[in-house]
């Protein structure tokens, strides 16, 4: 059996070694357009700010080690122009000499990944504005901020890419601007979880322009003018576009592959394509979302792994079978953690699911051992089934490990309630005897029970000010003191028992505190003391952390901003 692979990163040198693993006698060989396999794309912005100092580190393979260990033939600056699905042959050129020759396969995998979006727009100057998605594209950053020293950055796009070559931007002391259409950073996340990396990254003396999309460029003598909708330029000198990445799929249309959204690759759970023996993997494939069903993009390194070696598996004659993508991610933005799986609220509503959710504000361990941080989590799930549909969580230490197990029980089918029964791994240093997800499924568990009413912070603007409701505030009058939302009276928990005659009868009375916690046990006192009692899921730490981006982002940029 004779295979060509056309792509040697994620999801083809995953394919290229199952193979060699499952059949000895097979004949591989990968056509790679750059001239890197196997490197880490996920790594590349943090060798251009020096966290990964040796260039080499950035690939985990190279030609020369894909032949020794397994005798693939893995060829670099090669190009496949064509495929001739009838004939079972590729056209390949040599980009290093210009040959052109044809090869021939009994099956053939497809795994270009995405090339950078790249808009068409007045101005674009190759020598300033950059993309980030191969070896080279980092090696020319890397040149580039050694040999001019640039003071500036802007960043068109606040994604994975865009959000991790900020840090690293930043930290080699280039001041940073992240220009984003959407309204927020992430947009996996909901807008008020990512308030917080907002707020985060402005502390860090990064510039945010959201809701403004970059229209063009204009050339000066000393760097380059970023042109924005509805305002004023910033001056610059130097750019990156990371305003997302396209299926690179121009092979499969010419070769008459049945197409999806965005030109990607349609293939079945198997990983075959709409013509037999022809097989796709990575960025370039259009999946199933695990949680809704639908058709989506996710290009993540994950998933194309996973999809590489169910591929291979069936093109060796086995019968793998891919169940759907998560999403799960994890992202380091500066010294905070970002984490999410499965769908956000906003996806979830426009999939027509009526879905509820919780807010928790747990620390990473025991209290009482140093060390400790506390991280925001929001859960979401289906109204009635309590089904399982996504997480968000955006902390410090210990994010990445609840991340993981929440996206394990979405694809074991587990409930929120269940969360609750999970036997997790605790010692003082890493966890507490109730794992945030434990306190997670509790929460859940006393919204199926009734023992807990909510209300959210897109509620607290609605609530009544006219006597006909009573709000109430249970932090500490220094808390209080700190700032609070308007209308809310202040009776701290530790003394609510005492001043329940102070509370007026026969209202419905809404409960906040920093976090939840202490407004929800103060709900558990006034319950059952007959009031109809709701509390403020997140605490006055997601509202006010909401609020201020919200005043941030409405402030003005200074017109002609030096750099």
């Amino acid at each position: 059996m004779k295979v060509i692979i056309v792509g040697g990163v994620a999801g083809g040198a995953s394919a290229a070694a199952r193979i060699r693993r499952l059949d000895e006698t097979a004949e591989i060989i990968v056509f790679e357009r750059s001239g890197h396999v196997s490197y880490a794309n996920c790594g590349l912005p943090y060798y251009i700010g020096g966290a990964i100092t040796d260039r080499s580190e950035l690939t985990l393979q190279t030609p020369e080690s894909f032949y020794e260990r397994f005798r693939i033939d893995v060829r670099v600056h090669h190009e496949v122009t064509a495929i001739d699905p009838a004939g079972k042959t590729v056209s390949v050129t040599d980009l290093e000499t210009g040959e052109s020759f044809t090869e021939s396969y009994d099956k053939l995998l497809l795994s270009p990944g995405a090339r950078p979006s790249m808009p068409d727009l007045p101005g674009m100057d190759p020598d300033r504005i950059f993309t980030l998605r191969t070896v080279e594209d980092t090696l020319a950053i890397r040149g580039y901020v050694e040999r001019e020293k640039p003071r500036s950055a802007v960043i068109a796009g606040g994604g994975y890419i865009g959000l991790e070559a900020a840090e690293n931007l930043h930290e080699m002391g280039i001041r940073v601007t992240i220009v984003q259409r959407p309204e927020q950073v992430m947009k996996p996340l909901d807008p008020e979880m990512a308030s917080f990396i907002h707020n985060s990254l402005r502390e860090k003396g990064v510039d945010l322009i959201l809701g403004r999309s970059v229209k063009g460029f204009r050339h000066t003598d000393d760097g380059i003018d970023v042109l924005l909708t509805d305002e004023a330029p910033i001056s610059a000198d130097m750019v990156l576009l990371a305003i997302g990445v396209t299926p690179d799929t121009g092979l499969a249309e010419t070769a008459g592959l049945e197409q999806g959204m965005k030109g990607s690759i349609i293939v079945d759970d198997r990983m075959e394509t709409s013509v037999p023996d022809i097989y796709a993997a990575g960025d370039a494939v259009e999946v199933k979302h695990y949680v809704t069903g639908t058709k989506t993009l996710i290009p993540l390194a994950g998933p194309a792994n996973k999809q590489g070696r169910i591929a291979a598996d069936n093109i060796c004659g086995g019968d793998s079978r891919y169940r759907g993508s998560l999403g799960s991610s994890v992202i380091k933005v500066f010294d905070m953690t970002v984490a999410n799986t499965g769908i956000n609220e906003q996806t979830a509503k426009k999939a027509g699911i009526d879905c509820d959710k919780i807010y928790l504000s747990p620390p990473s361990h025991a209290t009482y051992y140093p060390g400790g941080s506390m991280m925001t989590m929001k859960i979401i799930f289906e109204k009635g089934s309590f089904r399982l549909l996504g997480a968000q969580i955006v902390g410090y230490e210990g994010v990445d490990k609840r991340i993981d197990v929440l996206a394990t029980a979405i694809h074991a089918g587990l409930t929120a309630v269940d969360l609750k029964e999970l036997d997790l791994a605790y010692a003082p240093p890493y966890s507490s005897a109730k794992d945030p997800v434990n306190m997670a499924g509790f929460m859940a568990d006393n919204i199926k029970t009734g023992t807990m009413k909510q209300f959210f912070t897109e509620d607290i603007e609605e609530l009544p000010r006219d006597g006909s409701v009573t709000l109430l505030d249970t932090r500490t009058p220094e808390e209080y003191s700190g700032g609070a939302v308007e209308g809310f009276m202040n009776i701290p928990l530790d003394s609510l028992r005492e001043s329940v005659h102070e509370i007026p009868q026969g209202k419905p009375i809404y409960v906040m505190c920093q976090s939840g916690l202490r407004s929800y046990i103060a709900c558990r006192i006034l319950s059952q003391k007959g009031f109809d009692c709701h509390n403020f899921s997140g605490g006055y730490r997601l509202y006010a952390s909401a609020k201020y981006d919200k005043a941030a982002s409405r402030r003005t940029r200074p017109c002609g901003m030096d750099r």
